[in-house]
């Protein structure tokens, strides 16, 4: 679990850098912050799972918002054939955009998903 909270916790920090240019930096920063922080708490072997059920809520709810609103996953699935949204680094399009973020949302889940269920296993073992 260590290597990896400590890769998750780099690689947030790293994506938290690349929204500096990005339109909204003060909403993407401190989502991936956020995850990072827990995941360099966990990797020094502290877990907090009020705080990972807090982010995954929150992740959760945009994630949800980012998959049916107009330009978002769905309609990058359906009324854009799921045309690669890898092609350039520069999103120039909507779909693209919310495409980006919602899969960017989707790993801060699963990263703050498995740390959950491996504290609540680790608080099992000691009860």
């Amino acid at each position: 679990m260590k290597v990896f909270n400590i890769f998750f916790a780099v690689i947030f920090v790293v994506f938290a850098g690349l929204q500096y240019n990005d339109p909204d930096p003060y909403v993407w920063m401190p989502i991936y912050l956020y995850a990072a922080v827990l995941c360099a708490m966990a990797a020094r072997n502290r877990f907090y799972s009020k705080l990972y059920l807090i982010g995954i809520g929150i992740y959760l709810a945009y994630a949800v918002y980012l998959f049916f609103t107009k330009d978002g996953v769905a309609d990058w699935v359906t009324q854009h054939q799921a045309e690669n949204i890898a092609q350039t680094m520069k999103a120039t399009k909507p779909w693209i955009e919310d495409t980006r973020e919602f899969f960017g949302l989707f790993i801060c889940i699963i990263a703050l998903g498995v740390n959950y269920f491996y504290a609540k296993l680790k608080m099992n073992r000691y009860r």
